[in-house]
């Protein structure tokens, strides 16, 4: 097991497979083969990390079986420690298909019922020695959707006790909740806990009840986050902490399936976050990260390399000097 001190960040989250369509613009009906890939957002945002360099360890579950076999190969392959992984004898690992409509229709449908293998990690099986020791620590909001993932999420902040870079994607999954009120009271208890939120308008809206990218960033930052990232999709992404505030243009792409973008972003804002860069370079290099997978076919994959991600950033900010 990779020890503590190695870590530079742990993730914690769903994970499974993706069962991708080869075909673009079909329905599922009509569907005739199909690609199958490492998935789940915590999964991909570890892989993202891993893939610039970084040290990452998953911490998440998977069922005894076929799947659960490939999804822990897979993570170890693509360069994030698997030995966090619980194995749970009692539920399959589970697995999610999509549909593409480009450039913005990805309907998503979760094979994961009455429940899956991440949402039965317990406090007892998170080694909390790694979760304080680690340079940055993400969570989802999907984690706090059921029993027993919401109180070892709870556990960890603990035992974390708000330490610097500890990140919550407020990542709003309305299909795993009861109302948006009730994810909303479990979101601001979280919030109390970490010190970056990041999440698009709508989840923005769950979280704190704005839509607008200023007030929800403010509210965020009143609920004690030292950091709040806005997404407002064609209109870019702001970042705000009590001092600063700035917003970064999207970069224009081809868009074949949208679905492991905010992974992507996700994984470069821990990169960005790691290495201290201004809050500028930050949001603008996981903007690019974003794009480049927007324009692939699979998810955790996709996910670019340094050199990919900057090639991309630094053309989108020579652009915007020239123009």
């Amino acid at each position: 097991m990779t020890t503590p001190q190695q870590l530079d960040a742990v993730v914690i989250g769903r994970c499974g497979v993706d069962i991708y369509p080869l075909q673009v613009g079909v329905g599922l009906e009509d569907v005739t083969s199909f690609g199958k890939f490492l998935g789940g957002t915590a999964a991909n945002v570890a892989v993202a990390t891993a893939r610039l360099g970084r040290r990452v360890a998953l911490i998440s579950g998977v069922g005894d079986d076929p799947f659960g076999r490939f999804v822990s190969r897979e993570l170890a392959r693509l360069g994030v420690d698997n030995s966090y992984l619980i194995t749970d004898p009692a539920h399959s690992t589970p697995v999610t298909f999509c549909e593409m409509f480009p450039p913005d229709d990805f309907p998503l449908y979760f094979y994961r019922k009455p429940t899956a293998p991440d949402m039965q990690v317990r406090a007892e099986d998170i080694d909390l020695d790694t979760v304080r020791s680690a340079r940055l620590y993400w969570s989802t909001v999907t984690g706090l959707s059921e029993e027993p993932s919401r109180s070892a999420h709870f556990a960890a902040w603990d035992a974390r006790g708000r330490a610097p870079l500890t990140v919550l994607d407020l990542d709003w999954r309305p299909m795993f909740w009861e109302s948006p009120a009730v994810a909303g009271e479990q979101v601001r208890r979280a919030l109390a806990h970490v010190t970056v939120a990041v999440g698009n308008r709508e989840e923005c809206a769950v979280a704190v009840g704005e839509t607008n990218p200023r007030k929800a960033a403010d509210a965020l930052l009143d609920l004690g986050v030292e950091l709040a990232i806005v997404k407002q999709g064609p209109r870019g992404v702001l970042g705000k902490t009590r001092h600063s505030s700035v917003t970064v243009s999207p970069n224009e792409v081809d868009v074949v399936n949208g679905l492991g973008a905010g992974d992507s972003f996700g994984g470069t804002l821990c990169h960005g976050l790691l290495a201290g860069w201004p809050l500028e370079k930050i949001l603008r290099y996981a903007n690019a990260a974003g794009a480049i997978v927007a324009s692939r076919l699979e998810c955790s994959t996709a996910m670019p390399t340094a050199a990919e991600v900057a090639a991309m950033a630094e053309q989108t900010a020579e652009e915007a000097v020239n123009v």
